[in-house]
């Protein structure tokens, strides 16, 4: 159907332009394979850490008025970048970046926890993330209560400080117990109490549930296993379910309130080692998710509990105990046949910092990771860590990535197993010449439509293929409005509209000529 209201637009324009002899507006098939520098759909995003104020707020106690230009430069980041997203952090440790009901106001915004910031920072994330047409993922950790072990520093209000005996310390921090079901159930609350009050496109988990082994200490929750872990003939089994509850839990609770919000995770990269566990993977990690963080990772794609993971795969290509070209093929097997879309997490932050491996020394490292990638349809995009080592540039690793991966803008990957019906195509779509280029007009075609696309072809000369990658894409925006500042005075051109909605379905494209 758009190949063929292309070849209509096309005929069209043939019959209104005197052709120079020679010249044709039909498309050479030959030229028309899709580039996979430039795919039609990618998830592009960064982290944007709020914890111990990594990325945003730059520091603590801030104004208002600053905290939003800084928000607001990581926004305009992403949009240069030709990213569609961005996963911004708004519960680093059990608290908060918006007025929750639940748990109390973030000490990275005010320096003090409860301090109220002035304004409401998720709002106005959302706000402007959709301004720019940029899908806002709300990063939660769910079990980390403090960087610290002074329960007495959390504010009296907080619920950790209610009921001390589902706080556990370990490893220099405070944690929830994971195996306390009211605490399970008050995570859960925390974060629908945002996804049911805010706009947001998905609900983000890093990598943290269980914390990371540290040599010399015990987590302690044997007490907690001997009266809720019948059923269960190890701990470790236990614990695993423990978190198994939150995530299937989680994501029943967000489908049933907003059935279009996606939820992801991005866990450590390495489930299980293969010499350890036949299914793992072809590494020799010292920490698999499932036996050391109790996240049954692998599980939960099989299981359709997550819309998205995004394994941290922080590791060169060539390093032996956890090789990027092994990694990403055998996470690329676990999401083979399932609804889940895979995305992968770059270490931006390694870049000439690293002496891991000699490869982060080389600005080409981070580029050749997407050049790999393109061989494996099952990836469908990728998450820098974090905002300000892309910033950075350092090596000059991002201006090569962006020249070389992100010339052109991108639409989300759709999601047609949480929705596959496109909204309708726009109507009265107008071009008009005026003195800063080509404007057009269209009116929405149906209440469902998010966000439209916008691509243009030269009659004579251009590039008439169908739309399987992005060469024609010039911009995708949130209004009905658009300047194409870009154009030639003299040069015709075919320009098409297409609406898309929530999960970034795409309706049939329609034409409009400009003289």
């Amino acid at each position: 159907m758009r190949r063929l209201i292309a070849t209509l637009g096309l005929t069209l324009v043939a019959a209104l332009l005197p052709i120079p002899a020679g010249a044709s507006v039909v498309a050479d098939p030959s030229g028309c394979t899709a580039n996979p520098a430039t795919p039609k759909r990618q998830f592009r995003a960064s982290w944007i850490a709020s914890v111990v104020n990594i990325d945003w707020p730059s520091r603590s106690g801030l104004s208002a008025d600053v905290q939003k230009a800084e928000l607001a430069g990581w926004l305009d980041d992403a949009v240069r970048q030709n990213h569609n997203a961005v996963v911004l952090q708004v519960r680093p440790t059990a608290d908060a970046f918006w007025p929750s009901t639940i748990e109390p106001w973030s000490r990275y915004l005010t320096g003090a926890q409860g301090g109220d910031p002035g304004y409401d920072p998720l709002a106005f994330a959302v706000a402007e993330a959709h301004k720019r047409n940029l899908e806002l993922h709300a990063w939660f950790n769910p079990y980390r209560l403090s960087m610290g072990t002074n329960i007495n520093d959390l504010v009296p209000s907080h619920p950790a400080r209610q009921h001390p005996d589902w706080v556990v310390t370990y490893g220099g921090k405070l944690y929830y117990n994971p195996g306390i079901p009211a605490a399970r159930k008050l995570v859960e609350s925390a974060i629908m109490d945002a996804v049911s009050r805010y706009d947001i496109d998905g609900v983000h988990f890093d990598d943290y549930f269980y914390p990371y082994p540290v040599a010399g200490q015990t987590f302690a929750d044997a007490a907690t296993y001997a009266e809720h872990g019948a059923g269960f003939p190890t701990i470790a089994e236990w614990r695993r379910n423990n978190i198994n509850l939150l995530i299937s839990e989680l994501q029943q609770l967000i489908k049933t309130r907003k059935p279009w919000v996606k939820f992801g995770v991005s866990p450590f990269a390495v489930w299980r080692n293969a010499g350890t566990d036949p299914l793992g993977s072809p590494t020799t990690a010292g920490v698999q998710t499932y036996d050391d963080l109790y996240a049954d990772t692998r599980r939960w794609v099989r299981e359709g509990w997550i819309d998205y993971i995004v394994p941290q795969v922080y590791w060169a290509q060539g390093f032996a105990p956890a090789d990027y070209s092994k990694l990403v093929p055998w996470w690329a097997e676990q999401v083979r046949g399932t609804n889940v879309h895979l995305y992968i997490g770059q270490a931006t932050y390694k870049v000439g910092t690293s002496t891991q491996s000699p490869d982060w020394a080389d600005p080409k490292e981070l580029s050749d990771h997407l050049a790999f990638n393109a061989g494996i349809p099952e990836v469908k995009g990728d998450i820098y860590f974090s905002a300000k080592d892309v910033r950075a540039d350092r090596l000059g690793a991002t201006t090569l990535l962006n020249q070389t991966w992100y010339t052109r803008p991108a639409l989300i990957p759709a999601m047609p197993a949480l929705d596959s019906t496109a909204p309708r195509p726009v109507r009265v779509l107008r071009a008009s010449r005026q003195a800063d280029g080509v404007r057009l007009t269209w009116q929405p075609g149906s209440t469902d439509t998010t966000s439209y696309a916008v691509y243009r072809r030269a009659i004579l000369g251009g590039d008439h293929c169908p739309d399987n990658d992005a060469r024609n894409l010039l911009t995708t925006l949130r209004g009905t409005t658009f300047t194409d500042t870009t154009a030639t005075p003299g040069t015709h051109y075919l320009y098409f509209v297409t609406a898309l909605d929530r999960t970034a379905n795409e309706s049939h494209p329609i034409p409009a000529f400009s003289g």
